[in-house]
């Protein structure tokens, strides 16, 4: 399973660098294979995502259409989070993730610097560098009706 990440690695690099140049305002969260001809790019921008942004970033991944089946979609309700400065903004909030080592973590992040972030697990604090996260996900608290 381990090429699969690296293949999501390598095309979120690849993608990043030609959706911010195209559209300097949008920023690729994400990107998942969700089959092996198909990926999901996750964006977001300043005044949101509506379909016209993403049908901007389709246009912008248009080669990819040749090999991949390309959705492209706002972050949601659990925000992916991949990059250093995506845990920074959420310290205090409710995140999953899954690492290479770990299957499941659930925590609170407690802080996050250039190469980890800490998760409060269970009372215990986790630090899991970054290069270790495969999928990182803010966890939607509901309030109770």
């Amino acid at each position: 399973m381990p090429d699969v990440y690296d293949k999501e690695r390598t095309l979120e690099h690849e993608i990043s660098s030609k959706v911010e140049e195209a559209l300097p305002d949008v920023e690729v969260l994400a990107v998942e294979l969700t089959g092996p001809e198909r990926f999901t790019v996750y964006v977001d921008r300043p005044d949101g995502v509506d379909h016209a942004l993403c049908a901007q970033v389709t246009r912008v991944l248009w080669e990819f259409v040749r090999e991949y089946s390309v959705d492209v979609s706002s972050p949601g309700l659990e925000r992916p989070l991949r990059k250093p400065e995506h845990f920074r903004r959420v310290v205090g909030q409710r995140v999953k993730l899954k690492t290479a080592e770990r299957a499941k973590v659930r925590g609170e992040i407690v802080r996050a610097d250039d190469s980890a972030v800490t998760v409060g697990v269970d009372g215990a604090e986790v630090d899991i560098p970054y290069e270790q996260i495969v999928r990182g996900n803010l966890i939607e608290e509901r309030e109770p009706r």
